[in-house]
């Protein structure tokens, strides 16, 4: 069977809307070749039985008529055998992947031509961390399951009308169905398993089998900026742990140390220059290191251990901001630190251990290819050689915590994965952990309880003047609404007017023109407002989309991060999440997700997000008001219930400023009445 690699070929916009809708094709291409150029999925292990392997195929098949199974058969059984999943990379397309302004898209709505924009953005070369496996970030966040998905997904869209809603059943469209024009256009779930199946295997199980998929957070939903969601959310939580330091201290001559250059942890080493500290990240994979050298996010790549240290802590004594990529395994880094007492100031780790065993942590000891070899052939061995470096991990750790530095953990099941090998990681109590995660000690009490998350927008012109004016007009609101916030909430205001502006000076755009910053719902109202009316005036040359990480206030069940500042025992629960997705497909969103599994892991989360369209019409308007009011402030409501007191601060004021709001209060008990009376 001849191969070959398909190029990426930018298309004139006649030629893409001629190709863009077709689905699938009739005759089907030529198969293509594994482009080593690219950054691939690692093989996935072999989990299926034969009768399993054989339901796989039938399940793949059936996207195609029954005259191309000769040839489709052998090669997606090739597929599974190779890479432990069908992507049918045959069908994979050659023209160049990335988000087109919205009047390219041949679509009968403009909702429809937006979410197209956005689901091409997410594979964009630029942004995908695995794009030829439609994987977008994380090791496994997945937009599809394969390429007749998203060719499929594609053509539906093309032919939606604003009376219907696109069902997507873990990257599988399940079809067109009537609907009205308030309702979300798109109605995504992935990975929804009945409690019981919800293990790691789980995963590796069914969505080899093709029936389910792992969706991450902004992967799965469509909403995926590149990594400047997370530089923001890192530049924040890095500003508030030195605050933490010596009582406000500044984070000047401050070091920072931490792992993955992958996809979202790459944007640690930008967000270290952005927030002034000096910073340490180790990556084992040379091509990611090297990638965000190149993108100019990382200022230096070394692969000596101690000359690593040597140029940071002479960084630290310039008292200028300066980030090191250090081309190694972060065990070995941290060992070293704790050999040469060097003082850190802050430590995390964002490796993707929510995937543990398929490529999101690197043992110790052996190089990339060598782990790679073993995750596939000897998965057993592999999990014990990744267990065995988790404790190395933390006992370094430890020792360095013991002399002074603050450690947090960032949400990516670094603690809970350690506790699992055995590592000394949990208080006296063996229950909580000895360190606190970033959204118990930062992120919950300083900005979700008082409504803060991560609200975001994309200009769908893709032309950077609209972005530029967004940024003003997002800052203009800001700064007015400062001079009558309460003090409570001053030091997050002022946060993200400093973030906003310098977001142009830093370039932070990857793929779409994009922007997210932290505000609550008065704020991500107002500034919408301000985009609306800009859009109807002609300001604003096309519709904005808006948007959020589900890594907000109200979008994440997580208890082992976005709820892990809940004390009520509610933090295993996930009424939240569900109430929140219902609340805003009812209210007006364009499209609506929710997920098993994000960041912290599949089983772990439960967690839903949305996209709207702006268009500058009075319906817009209206929309707009009720979904970010529901969407922030059912979460600032569970939070308040839990007792957390910013959050009471927080959804007492939201009732002032909306009498329809109506929200059940906390009565606070006495804690030496509730202690007397158990024994």
């Amino acid at each position: 069977m001849s191969q070959m690699i398909a190029e990426q070929v930018e298309l004139t916009k006649a030629e893409f809307q001629e190709i863009a809708c077709a689905g699938l094709p009739t005759h089907l291409p030529e198969a293509q070749a594994i482009d080593p150029s690219v950054s691939h999925a690692p093989k996935r292990k072999d989990i299926l039985s034969k009768a399993e392997k054989e339901l796989a195929l039938r399940n793949a098949l059936r996207y195609f008529p029954a005259e191309q199974h000769a040839i489709l058969a052998p090669e997606f059984a090739h597929e599974l055998k190779e890479y432990g999943r069908i992507y049918m990379y045959r069908l994979r397309p050659t023209y160049r992947m990335h988000a087109r302004p919205i009047d390219w898209y041949p679509a009968q709505c403009q909702q429809a031509a937006a979410i197209m924009l956005m689901i091409q953005n997410n594979l964009d070369y630029a942004v995908a961390q695995h794009p030829h496996e439609l994987i977008t970030y994380g090791g496994n966040g997945a937009v599809f399951q394969n390429w007749a998905q998203y060719l499929l997904v594609m053509k539906y869209l093309g032919e939606m009308t604003d009376e219907q809603t696109l069902v997507m059943y873990s990257g599988h469209p399940l079809g067109l169905f009537p609907s009205h024009k308030d309702a979300p256009r798109v109605v995504v779930t992935n990975g929804m398993m009945i409690p019981n199946y919800s293990k790691q295997d789980d995963w590796e199980k069914f969505n080899a089998l093709g029936v389910t998929q792992y969706g991450q957070m902004t992967a799965g939903s469509y909403m995926y900026i590149g990594p400047q969601g997370i530089v923001h959310g890192t530049t924040i939580t890095v500003l508030n742990a030195c605050r933490k330091l010596d009582n406000g201290a500044t984070p000047e001559g401050k070091l920072f140390v931490t792992a993955g250059l992958g996809g979202m942890s790459g944007a640690q080493p930008k967000a270290g220059n952005i927030a002034g500290i000096v910073s340490i990240t180790a990556e084992i994979n040379s091509a990611a290191a090297y990638k965000r050298h190149e993108q100019g996010w990382v200022d230096e790549v070394i692969e000596d251990v101690d000359q690593c240290i040597d140029v940071a802590i002479e960084r630290q004594a310039q008292m200028k901001a300066y980030s090191i990529a250090y081309l190694g395994n972060v065990v070995e880094l941290w060992e070293r630190m704790a050999e040469r007492n060097v003082k850190v100031d802050l430590g995390s780790d964002q490796t993707s251990l929510h995937n543990p065993w398929a490529g999101g942590y690197y043992p110790v000891g052996m190089t990339l290819e060598q782990s790679n070899d073993m995750m596939a052939n000897d998965p057993d061995e592999f999990k014990k050689r990744v267990q065995a470096s988790l404790v190395r991990h933390a006992t370094a750790v430890n020792k360095l915590a013991d002399q002074g530095m603050y450690f947090f953990d960032y949400g990516n099941a670094f603690l809970l994965e350690a506790s699992r090998a055995g590592a000394e990681v949990m208080a006296d109590n063996n229950i909580d952990f000895k360190y606190p995660s970033y959204v118990q000690d930062i992120m919950g009490p300083m900005c979700f309880d008082f409504g803060f998350g991560p609200f975001r927008w994309v200009c769908s012109s893709c032309d950077p003047e609209d972005l530029q004016l967004t940024d003003e007009l997002a800052c203009e609101v800001l700064e007015e609404m400062r001079k009558t916030s309460p003090p409570e909430i001053q030091q997050q205001m002022a946060d993200n007017i400093r973030w906003i502006k310098g977001a142009r000076a830093n370039k932070l755009v990857v793929g779409s023109q994009a922007r997210i910053l932290y505000a609550d719902a008065e704020g991500r109202i107002k500034i919408a407002e301000a985009f609306n009316k800009a859009i109807a005036s002609g300001k604003l040359k096309a519709p904005v989309v808006l948007g959020r990480d589900h890594h907000d206030v109200s979008g994440t069940d997580s208890p082992f991060r976005e709820t892990s500042n809940i004390y009520d025992g509610s933090q295993f629960t996930a009424d939240m999440a569900i109430h929140n997705v219902i609340g805003d497909s009812f209210r007006g969103a364009t499209w609506v997700s929710i997920h098993n599994g994000g960041g912290v892991g599949w089983g772990e989360v439960i967690n839903g997000g949305f996209g709207m369209l702006l268009d500058g019409s009075p319906e817009s308007d209206r929309r707009l008001k009720m979904m970010l009011h529901w969407d922030v402030n059912n979460g600032i409501a569970r939070r308040s219930w839990a007792r957390n007191e910013e959050a009471v601060f927080a959804i007492k004021r939201a009732m002032a400023q909306e009498p329809r709001l109506k929200v059940t209060l906390p009565n606070m008990a006495d804690d030496n009445l509730i202690k007397g009376l158990i024994d």
